[in-house]
Order: structure tokens, then C-alpha cells, then sequence
């Protein structure tokens, strides 16, 4: 039966096209019909592994499972997929070799049906990453290495790989990227993926805009740079990263760069396990523990008082979430002023 399905799956997956990277679109016009009119759902859990990464995607009666933790985190996550009643996993991603995102995935393959295995890589000197081959094996599969612009169909949303788009010696550049669309919303997944490939991505036109976005790297100051941020432009942006870990992540710099890309920012150090809906128009979001995420919109007051942010040169209202910090501003009396020197305004206050 695993056999028959897995090669249902793969059949689908190749009839798909496979356009170039500025060609990225959402789910094909039938399917957004069926999505937009209410008929289910694309759920995405942001899993609490701690300083680490893992999401469990939903859809259509599909799962996809996105790294999975340290070693350690193998059983949490086993248990968190049985208690969403997963039975089989039609995908299992690990996004790059570092042991704090394909650690845990050696018991889901233990516990699990696994249909297809992606990983940048097809081998890695390190235990983690070879009991994911050896357990990967046992299921009578192998390791996958997708070519970027591939695409195919978690249930009714579409998944593309955007990268790697080069070849990398620093692992965290092999980061598996990948696009989740559906309906009018869309996901972004970039692993560890640091600035040197993220200006890849841009460089190839890949479609980057997503309405919630996997922080890269934990939040280190490594990733999400500033042109990658207008880029993507999220609405939303979760950050899976331990409580008071020693790396000192999330960046207060990419705190702020967040601020002024004006996303509503969810931290799992903070938060728990976070979990985003999709309704093909609308993303709302549930968090294990009580909390808020952290505003990144605010309604304009009118004011006539202007703070540009010299690092991005961007200009905000007063009275603006995303305002710099003190040793980054820079004051205006007026917006033709701020535009005269360069700045552009922001895009969540408007002023």
C-alpha cells in the first residue's frame, strides 16, 4: 500500500511544471477555486525545539515535516505528530546537515511511513546526519536532492524550491528554500541560509514575498539582511529559537530590521509551538503559551513629526512600532525633507 501511494505522489510531483525561479505562482487556478471558497485548510506548526528548528505542514489530508530538532528533541516531536493524528508522512525535509535541524528526524522515519526524503546534501561527516541516511535507508528510500525552480503539491498548496541556488561551502548557505503557496497567502522557508545566499536568491528574480516567513538562522544577525526583508516583505515572521541560548539569538539588529519590514514577529523562546492557518485569504495564529507577538503595525496618528532609520533609510511617523534605535535615527520636520535626503517612507505607518 506504502508503495502504491508513494508512487502516486511521485507521479503527480513529475506531471508538474517546472517554470523558472521569477516564475513562482500560487496554486493552479482549479485548486485556488476550491481554497478561496473555504474548503479546508493549510496548517503550519512552528514545533518548540528549542535552539532549533522544526514545522509540521498540513494540508488536504497531506503532511509535510520540515527538519526536526536536535537528537534530543527525536521523541518530542514524535509525540507532537501523533497527537495532530499524522499516520504518514508524504514529505520529510531536512533543510541542511546541521544537527540541530536533521537531529530529530531519525525517529519520525523510525515511527512513521515516509513517502519522499529532501536533503541539500547526500552525505555529511557527522553521526545526526548519518542516522538520517541509515534510518532513511531502512524505509527503502534515498536521500533526494531537489533542483532549484522543482515544484510540487502538499494537498492543494503548492511547495517550490527556491534554493540552493549555488554551490556553498558554509553548510548553512545549502539550506534548503522553500515556498509555500496557497490561495492568496504564502510561506517561506529558508533554514540556516545566510546573507550570501539570500543574495543568490535575489539575484536569480526568485518570487521572495510571503505573508509569513521561518526567520532565518534562529534570528542571527547572519541572515535576514535588509534587501532580503524588502523582498519578502512578510506579514508575519516566526523565529524558532531557545530560551536564553548562548548565541544571543534573536539579533536585536534583526529585531529591528524586522520592525521597520513591519512584521508581526512570534518567538517561540516566548511563545511555545506556534501555529499559522491558512484560509487561502487570511493567516491566523494560535501560540501554546499566553502571550502577544510582538506589534509590527501600527495605525498612523496623523502627527507631523518624522524619524528616518540611518542604516535602512527609511522615514516613520513618531508614533511607528518599527522605529529605530536611538543611535540610528535621524530626525525630519517634514516629509518632503526626509524625501529630499533619500529616505523612502515606511510601509506600515505611511507617513
Amino acid at each position: 500500500m506504502k508503495e502504491r501511494i508513494c508512487s502516486l505522489l511521485l507521479a503527480l510531483s513529475l506531471l508538474l511544471s517546472l517554470g523558472g525561479c521569477g516564475e513562482v505562482g500560487p496554486a493552479r487556478p482549479e485548486e485556488q477555486e476550491t481554497v478561496s471558497g473555504g474548503a479546508g485548510a493549510l496548517e503550519v506548526h512552528y514545533i518548540d525545539v528549542g535552539q532549533a528548528d522544526s514545522a509540521l505542514l498540513l494540508c488536504g489530508g497531506q503532511s509535510m515535516l520540515i527538519d526536526g530538532g536536535n537528537v534530543d528533541d527525536s521523541s518530542l516531536v514524535v509525540s507532537y505528530l501523533e497527537r495532530q493524528g499524522v499516520e504518514q508522512l508524504d514529505y520529510l525535509v531536512c533543510t541542511h546537515a546541521h544537527e540541530d535541524h536533521v537531529g530529530g528526524l531519525s525517529g519520525p522515519l523510525n515511527a512513521f511511513t515516509v513517502c519522499q526524503v529532501f536533503s541539500p546534501v547526500s552525505d555529511y561527516d557527522s553521526k545526526a546526519f548519518q542516522d538520517f541516511l541509515k534510518y532513511t535507508q531502512t524505509q527503502g528510500l534515498s536521500s533526494e536532492q531537489p533542483q532549484p525552480d522543482t515544484s510540487f503539491f502538499l494537498g492543494t498548496a503548492q511547495v517550490t524550491v527556491l534554493g540552493p541556488r549555488r554551490d556553498y561551502e558554509q553548510t548553512n548557505n545549502t539550506s534548503l528554500v522553500l515556498r509555500v503557496d496557497y490561495g492568496e497567502t504564502s510561506f517561506l522557508f529558508t533554514g540556516d541560509m545566510e546573507r550570501e545566499a539570500e543574495a543568490d536568491l535575489m539575484a536569480d528574480g526568485c518570487a521572495l514575498s510571503a505573508t509569513v516567513l521561518k526567520v532565518g538562522h534562529h534570528g542571527s544577525d547572519t541572515s535576514s539582511s535588509y534587501p532580503f526583508l524588502w523582498e519578502v516583505m512578510p506579514r508575519y515572521a516566526v523565529i524558532s529559537v531557545g530560551e536564553g541560548n548562548s548565541y544571543g539569538h534573536p539579533s536585536e539588529a534583526v529585531l529591528s530590521r524586522l520592525s521597520d519590514a513591519g512584521s508581526e514577529v512570534y518567538r517561540t523562546d516566548l511563545l511555545g509551538t506556534v501555529t499559522a492557518v491558512s484560509d487561502g485569504v487570511q493567516v491566523s495564529f494560535t501560540t501554546q503559551r499566553a502571550g502577544a507577538p510582538i506589534p509590527g503595525r501600527r495605525e498612523e496618528s496623523g502627527r507631523e513629526t518624522y524619524i528616518g532609520n540611518l542604516r535602512s533609510q527609511v522615514f516613520h511617523l513618531d508614533t511607528c512600532s518599527g522605529l529605530p534605535d536611538e543611535r540610528n535615527r535621524v530626525y525630519f520636520d517634514s516629509r518632503e525633507e526626509a524625501e529630499a535626503e533619500g529616505y523612502r517612507p515606511c510601509g506600515n505607518c505611511k507617513p
